[in-house]
């Protein structure tokens, strides 16, 4: 547990809270049970609950995991009161502790944050959040303008896992994203004297800011399923001149294998005493194959 404070306003963080942090919260505030039972659950569901006491929310922000490549929610407990902010989480967020330690580290930047009232810091949190799904998306951004450049670049091949797994993260970037506009929306209409009224043209601004994160979404599942589609194209249309090539060489070896099986089953080779019979039957071979690329050509299936 760590703990912040200014003026009127506490901020207490819990990381991974467990039965003793229940046990905390129950013996030194009075909120509502179904807000602490909540808080110490996992849910795969965003939440905004207004209790006689205390606002409760669930946020997902969009977290990347390095090693599968991909991006995860991370969940994130809110627990409102007069006087405090309690937030918990299960996996440490990078974003959320670096704004503690700044604010713990100044008290510049605690005055202009925690001046007012815990609604108020709730607000830059949301913010610092948001704000913080600019820079994946840019890498996003940047990652597809790499793609495009290797299928164009005869690696069409090695760019199909690259295209799913990053056709893996948007999904998952939009599936964690989406569902969070509604819970800040609902605190543009929540009627609560624990929401001062000037904060609702703020928070009105954040769904603006979800909405410009969301846009940018689209715009790259657009661009990746589009880059897809190019390069199964670029594949299919290797495989097809390639299997056009082994036809047509089939086709015009065929004659001449037909040609050295006859040889083969009859009881007596012409040019048998010859010595140069084996040539002889050689260039028969090639004339052969020479019409049959000439009939080719005269089709035009070459």
């Amino acid at each position: 547990m760590k703990s912040l404070s200014f003026r009127n306003t506490t901020w207490i963080d819990f990381e991974n809270p467990g039965p003793d942090d229940v046990v905390y919260l129950q013996e030194h505030f009075d909120i509502h049970p179904l807000a602490i039972e909540e808080f110490i659950t996992p849910t795969f569901r965003p939440k905004a609950t207004k209790y006689h006491n205390c606002l409760y929310l669930t946020i997902h922000i969009p977290l990347f995991d390095i090693v599968s490549r991909t991006t995860y929610p991370g969940e994130i407990d809110i627990v409102i009161t007069k006087d405090h902010l309690i937030t918990g989480h299960q996996k440490e967020i990078y974003q959320f502790e670096q704004f503690f330690t700044n604010l713990e580290k100044s008290e510049g930047k605690r005055r202009i944050y925690m001046d007012k009232t815990p609604a108020h810091l709730i607000y830059y949190i949301l913010e610092m959040l948001l704000d913080s799904c600019f820079p994946r998306l840019d890498h996003i951004h940047k990652k597809l303008e790499d793609i495009e450049e290797q299928v164009f670049n005869n690696k069409e091949k090695e760019m199909v896992r690259e295209i799913s797994i990053v056709k893996r993260d948007i999904l998952n970037f939009r599936r964690t994203l989406k569902p969070q506009r509604h819970i800040i929306e609902s605190l543009t209409q929540m009627e609560s004297d624990l929401l001062p009224t000037d904060l609702k043209p703020y928070f009105q601004d954040l769904v603006g800011t979800n909405i410009r994160l969301w846009n940018a979404l689209e715009s790259n599942k657009e661009t990746i399923e589009s880059m897809e589609e190019t390069n199964n194209s670029l594949l299919s249309n290797k495989l097809n001149l390639t299997m056009k090539v082994l036809t047509i060489f089939n086709a015009i070896f065929m004659p001449v294998t037909v040609y050295s099986s006859i040889m083969a089953m009859s009881t007596k080779v012409p040019f048998d005493h010859n010595d140069a019979g084996f040539w002889i039957h050689v260039s028969i071979m090639l004339l052969i194959a020479s019409f049959t690329m000439l009939l080719f050509k005269i089709k035009k299936w070459l």
